[in-house]
């Protein structure tokens, strides 16, 4: 029996053996191709978005890949990897959740499984590797606190209030959409009724107070966003670089939605082993932590310890008591391809 047992035990411990050195052979296999195709391009991952730009530096310094990055929304994204197919002029994307499924269904991804996947949890990720989440975001105010003094903690104080309200393009950004869902889920609804918050954002346009600008770093400069709607890691980002005692930024206390991105990798890359070498160290404990400097949440933040002035940035976790998480994700894909739509036909309509 002990014989038995030991020849087990040692059978289990050369399979182990074994797949851990055919892991590091892969990986060190796609350094070596990534390092040959010399260059990863991107789209909608901006230096100032997350913290993208050390992981672009990184990447460059340890294994030589120059890097562009042009920004463009979830679903411009796509759609111009559909349009180009052959003639692709990005590798790797960074999209929203819901647009994750979407890519697949459209035929424009290419699976690649970082080492870390098992990290990952099964909610977060695509079971072929077409996506995973590698960060989360919840719905968040940046309040421009020269512009307004009575700084809203709600979605029922920022429909009562006197100043504009800027969400985006609800037609084409994840960001946005999310926006949409987190007053919804706020005042009732769910990712299977979005009606509520699209009466709430008729109200704000009722009173002439929806704002069409695009609450962006650019804009809130420039004053231009009194109020904007973002996911914290941006309205964070954004009033760190800046000018931090301008902007104030609160998760809504009354309901808010935690979602977040996942990279996507271009079926017809150029570069297809850069990208998928970027969407390792993205997924790394390095990768992870550069985005977490960016005041977004790891995905893989339960395995990780972050820098203690790292976490020192974040919001207090008080303010996530009512943030909640999608639990429909077929429903919610269902509502987001029908809300853009319905955005003009109940909200944009009230503007006129």
């Amino acid at each position: 029996m002990k014989r038995l047992l030991l020849a087990s035990l040692l059978g289990s411990a050369i399979a182990l053996a074994t797949s851990a050195n055919a892991a590091q052979t892969d990986l060190k296999a796609l350094e070596e191709a990534a390092r040959t195709e010399g260059e990863v391009n991107s789209v909608g991952m901006p230096d100032s978005w997350a913290n993208w730009k050390d992981t672009w530096r990184d990447l460059e310094q340890k294994y030589g890949l120059k890097h562009m990055d042009t920004d463009m929304s979830s679903a411009q994204e796509i759609a111009k990897f559909a349009a180009e197919k052959d003639n692709a002029t990005a590798d790797i994307g960074d999209v929203g959740a819901a647009f994750g499924p979407i890519a697949v269904q459209q035929g424009v991804t290419q699976p690649y499984k970082p080492t870390t996947w098992d990290q990952i949890p099964e909610w977060a990720k695509d079971k072929d590797g077409h996506w995973m989440l590698a960060y989360t975001g919840s719905i968040a105010f940046i309040v421009n606190t020269q512009l307004v003094k009575d700084v809203p903690t709600s979605w029922a104080e920022l429909k009562d209030g006197q100043y504009k309200v800027a969400i985006g393009d609800v037609s084409a950004a994840a960001q946005a959409v999310n926006g949409v869902l987190a007053a919804a889920i706020a005042n009732g609804g769910d990712e299977t009724n979005i009606q509520p918050g699209l009466d709430y954002f008729a109200d704000i346009a009722k009173q002439g107070r929806l704002s069409l600008s695009n609450p962006t770093i650019q804009t809130l400069e420039r004053g231009e966003v009194e109020v904007g709607v973002v996911w914290d890691f941006n309205g964070l980002s954004y009033r760190d670089q800046i000018d931090p005692s301008r902007f104030e930024v609160v998760i809504p206390s009354d309901g808010s939605v935690i979602s977040g991105y996942t990279t996507i990798i271009n079926k017809w890359a150029k570069h297809p082993n850069a990208a998928k070498l970027a969407r390792e160290y993205i997924l790394s404990d390095a990768g992870q932590i550069n985005l977490a400097k960016g005041n977004a949440r790891p995905i893989r933040a339960e395995h990780l310890t972050l820098p203690s002035e790292v976490q020192a940035k974040l919001l207090p976790n008080e303010q996530y008591v009512k943030v909640k998480p999608i639990e429909n994700a077929d429903a919610w894909e269902a509502t987001s391809k029908a809300l853009p739509q319905q955005w003009q036909e109940n909200v944009i309509i009230e503007m006129e």
